[in-house]
């Protein structure tokens, strides 16, 4: 029988392989594998050969992957792997996408799929003058658990042992240990404070990020663009309570001192939260576009020239579609191509500052947890 360690060991690869095979289905039918098209050329048969394809590599060779982690959990249920399975199932699934989109790219310049069609760029100033608001009701769970831990910790502090887990090694024994004090007792609480910190920052740039608009409908994509930020900054910020909890779960553990760490009273909410980001991700897909689209969007009326499409953009994705660099675009948050929720703009010269302070935050956690 696995023990819990195992089982987490196990759901993480699953849902990694499960959100991969899923991908394809997720991104707009306009971007298949990263690939802008125009919208007569979504049901190409290079698109609907490369999907395939996809599904095949990834569901055979990273389901194969995961069978000999489950095999190998449930052999040798004490020793768990970490992060071997999860990370090949992800370089598994990156060369599927890769391969597919290189085929598709040359297809689609060897028909010249934008030739005599009207590139044109689609802009909503609502989006500006009248700004997404901030879901506060989704953020409510992950401010409150830290409010919960501190509140747990000052109950708990009097009856705590004077020396407290800090660190635990791969096995689960606890390898450095420390006095108690007001800051190693209430270190989960700064963790938790700075963790729910900066997702309310991240969630709240990305709320202003550059929308996705079709030219053809572009009050209909805009409508469709709100409700998709919301729906999945939403899901981040259930995925932060559930990553609150999992600190709890772990805090508790130090403060009764156990020397013996279980990992899946702390990795089973983060699970929860995962799965929760991948089913709005599905409901919503990439950019809303598997949200529908009615009067009330503002569809009605609106023109359907076939030739009007969105600027062919394929040249500002380097490295296979992976990474945006468009110095002309001021955006600092935009659109993955093939993935869920948002990249980086490193054309922007404030993504540097992205990257130092996400440095600084993470060494000011790793001062917090020694």
């Amino acid at each position: 029988m696995m023990s819990g360690t195992a089982v987490v060991q196990v759901v993480i690869p699953f849902v990694i392989l499960l959100t991969a095979w899923l991908m394809p289905a997720l991104t707009g039918p306009t971007l298949p594998f990263g690939v802008r098209t125009p919208p007569a050329h979504a049901d190409a048969p290079v698109v609907a050969e490369q999907r395939r394809a996809y599904r095949w590599w990834v569901g055979g060779v990273g389901g194969a992957v995961f069978a000999a982690e489950l095999v190998y959990c449930l052999v040798f249920p004490g020793k768990p792997l970490f992060a071997g399975a999860s990370t090949a199932i992800a370089a598994v699934s990156t060369v599927g996408y890769l391969r597919a989109r290189r085929a598709i790219r040359a297809v689609k310049r060897g028909e010249d799929w934008y030739g005599g069609l009207r590139q044109v760029v689609a802009v909503d100033t609502s989006l500006r003058t009248e700004p997404v608001r901030y879901p506060w009701w989704w953020a409510v769970p992950a401010l409150l658990v830290p409010v919960v831990t501190a509140v747990l910790a000052a109950v708990e502090y009097p009856s705590m042992p004077g020396r407290l887990p800090m660190h635990y090694a791969t096995r689960g024994n606890a390898d450095r240990l420390a006095d108690k004090s007001i800051g190693t007792a209430f270190a989960p609480v700064f963790i938790q404070l700075a963790l729910t910190g900066l997702l309310l920052l991240v969630t709240w740039l990305v709320l202003r990020s550059r929308a996705e608009l079709d030219p053809a409908q572009p009050a209909a994509s805009a409508a469709r663009h709100r409700r998709f930020v919301v729906r999945t900054a939403g899901s981040v910020m259930v995925l932060g309570a559930c990553v609150n909890l999992g600190i709890l779960a772990a805090a508790w553990q130090t403060w009764h001192g156990d020397l013996s760490f279980s990992p899946f009273p702390v990795l089973a909410p983060i699970m929860a939260g995962l799965l929760v980001v991948v089913a709005i991700a599905v409901r919503t897909g990439q950019g809303g576009s598997r949200l529908a689209t009615g009067a009330r969007d503002g569809a009605a009326g609106e023109p359907a020239d076939p030739r009007v499409v969105a600027p062919d953009d394929d040249r500002y994705w380097r490295a296979g579609g992976l990474f945006y660099v468009n110095r002309q675009d001021p955006s600092l948050f935009v659109a993955k191509r093939f993935g869920i929720g948002w990249t980086i703009n490193f054309g922007n010269p404030r993504c540097l500052l992205l990257v130092a302070g996400l440095a600084v935050f993470i060494v000011i956690l790793q001062l917090i947890s020694r």
